[in-house]
């Protein structure tokens, strides 16, 4: 072998090619139009490794943490997106790959995509379904609002509110509504309210823009922060023909701030009328009621009982006296009547008297223990007994037995 020739290592070569392909400004800041495959996200160190192909080719491609953290949406297989980065090497493997620094949808925005992909997510997980809707309160007394304190929602907001219903308190919480900042504020200003319950209901929202300067309203936060809500939350951002997710995860949705004031309350001339018309039917009540009272008051006054009170109290003694007469006479007749049934049942008893017998010439004997004797094996000679007569007793005793 020449000694003249210089024998590089692999890696030596490895980054002296890496070094030319970073030289070449043309390799730096390229735009690349290519569909997405073997795409993975890499959860761990937030990095994104995907395929960029066309119908001839392919290259590698990674997108670093510092980059997909500014990504708007989540790249998926089968996009076709337009990238910027630049072209080179990984020292370790050779690998010739692309280094992507921004990326966009091709065709379609990269905000449209982020809501789409969130609005499918939170709608799978139930965050938007009706059933979790809260019903707004009738008469609101505090009503909370969330947004710029220098915008024309609060602006509209207070006029609407003046007009309608005068009688809230508005609690204003102000926020930025745009920019990196503005979901954190807006989440805050929910958690707030809640916690210190300081509304009956809550409007959040701005007034219109383009859909960057309405993004706040898009942010998965913001929209979970709404739905936790246990205060009913209107959605107020002011677009008309668009939906954020805010409105979504709402309770209800206002098509404008101004709207949203006006749902929120009631109006007062209509509650005034509904107020008097309740009074004029309570008065109808209650005047019938005394009408009806003073006529039973005045036929009591008028009955006999009040005006000669001696004749009813007259009235009454002779009906006590008729009543006792009647009560004496029944005892009588009740009296009467057991005596007679008295005699008959002692008259019966009289006729089946032993004694009767006796009077007939009977005689009844009797041990000396005063036990009856019912047959004159009852005796044996010498026994002593007694034998009952009509007019006294005899003691007696046996001689003889004849056989």
């Amino acid at each position: 072998m020449n000694a003249s020739f210089i024998i590089l290592s692999v890696s030596q070569l490895n980054t002296y090619v890496r070094s030319v392909l970073d030289a070449d400004r043309r390799l730096s800041g390229v735009f690349v139009r290519g569909e997405i495959s073997n795409f993975t996200n890499h959860y761990r160190s937030g990095h994104f490794y995907l395929t960029l192909k066309d119908e001839n080719a392919s290259i590698k491609a990674v997108m670093f943490k510092i980059s997909a953290q500014r990504l708007k949406f989540m790249p998926y297989d089968g996009m076709k997106v337009i990238v910027i980065g630049r072209a080179s090497i990984y020292d370790r493997d050779g690998q010739y790959q692309f280094y992507i620094e921004d990326m966009q949808p091709d065709g379609v925005g990269a905000l449209h995509i982020a809501y789409e992909q969130l609005k499918e997510k939170l709608s799978l997980e139930g965050l938007f379904d009706e059933d979790k809707k809260r019903p707004l309160p009738k008469y609101p007394m505090r009503i909370g609002v969330v947004t710029s304190p220098t915008g024309a929602a609060i602006a509209d907001i207070e006029s609407i509110l003046a007009r309608r219903w005068p009688l809230a308190e508005i609690i204003l919480y102000p926020v930025l509504v745009q920019g990196d900042v503005a979901p954190v504020q807006i989440c805050k200003a929910i958690e707030y309210l809640n916690l210190n319950n300081c509304a009956d209901v809550i409007i959040v929202g701005r007034g219109g823009g383009s859909i960057e300067e309405l993004w706040a309203f898009n942010d998965e936060n913001v929209a979970r922060c709404v739905a936790n809500s246990k205060i009913p939350v209107v959605s107020a951002v002011g677009h008309e023909t668009d939906y954020t997710i805010t409105d979504f995860a709402s309770d209800l949705r206002a098509a404008t701030p101004s709207a949203a004031a006006e749902l929120v309350s009631p109006d007062i001339t209509d509650t005034v009328a509904f107020v008097d018309g309740i009074n004029y039917n309570m008065r109808t009540i209650l005047n019938k009621k005394l009408a009806d009272y003073k006529r039973r008051y005045e036929k009591a006054v008028s009955a006999r009982a009040l005006r000669v009170p001696m004749n009813i109290i007259e009235m009454k003694h002779l009906r006590l006296d008729f009543l006792n007469i009647k009560a004496i006479r029944a005892v009588k007749t009740a009296v009467n009547a057991r005596g007679h049934s008295f005699a008959t049942l002692t008259a019966k008893l009289d006729s089946l008297s032993p004694l009767k017998v006796l009077a007939r010439g009977y005689a009844i004997p009797s041990s000396q223990s005063g036990k009856i004797i019912m047959s004159e094996k009852a005796l044996s000679p010498g026994d002593d007994f007694k034998l009952q007569l009509n007019d006294g007793i005899i003691s007696c005793k046996v001689l003889y037995k004849s056989s």
